[in-house]
C-alpha cells in the first residue's frame, strides 16, 4: 500500500473522530510543512507556530477534504495560505502566488494540481487576506 492509500486511510478515520489518525498525520507532514514554510519564515518559532496553525485549520476542515489531491497537496495549499496571512499580519510583503506555486511546487508530489485550485479554503483565506490589507489601507493616514 502506497503513502497516498494510506494518507487517505488515515483521513477517512479521522473523518470519523479518530484523532489518533489524525495524530498521525501530523507526525508524518509537521517537519515536511515546517521545511517548507522556513523558506519564507526565517524565524523557526514563528515556523513552528505557522505550522501548528496549519495543522488546526487542517483539521477543522478536514471534513470538506473531499480526496480529489493528495492529503498532502491539500496541507501544502493550507499551509502556504496560513504563511500568507501570517506574512501580512505581521506586515511583511509575502512571496506572490505565483513564486509559491510555480517555483516551490515544482519539487512536490502532485505539483499540476497545486496551480488554480479553488477551494472553499482559498476562497475564505484570499478574503480574510483582502480584508486584512483594506483594514490596514483603511487606517494609513491620508499623507504620508
Amino acid at each position: 500500500m502506497g503513502d497516498r492509500e494510506i494518507d487517505q486511510q488515515l483521513v477517512e478515520r479521522a473523518q470519523h473522530g479518530d484523532k489518533h489518525a489524525f495524530e498521525l498525520l501530523v507526525a508524518k507532514y509537521q517537519r515536511k510543512l515546517g521545511r517548507l514554510l522556513s523558506r519564507f519564515i526565517r524565524n523557526p518559532t514563528e515556523v513552528e507556530d505557522v505550522v501548528q496553525e496549519a495543522f488546526i485549520k487542517a483539521y477543522r476542515a478536514l471534513p470538506s477534504f473531499r480526496g480529489e489531491s493528495a492529503f498532502y497537496t491539500w496541507l501544502y495549499r493550507i499551509g502556504i495560505n496560513t504563511a500568507k496571512n501570517y506574512l501580512v499580519s505581521e506586515r511583511r510583503r509575502p512571496p506572490t502566488t505565483t513564486e509559491f506555486d510555480s517555483e516551490e511546487a515544482e519539487g512536490f508530489e502532485d505539483a499540476e494540481q497545486l496551480r488554480n485550485i479553488n477551494t472553499p479554503e482559498n476562497e475564505l483565506m484570499s478574503k480574510q487576506v483582502a480584508e486584512t490589507v483594506n483594514k490596514a489601507m483603511d487606517s494609513l493616514p491620508e499623507e504620508l
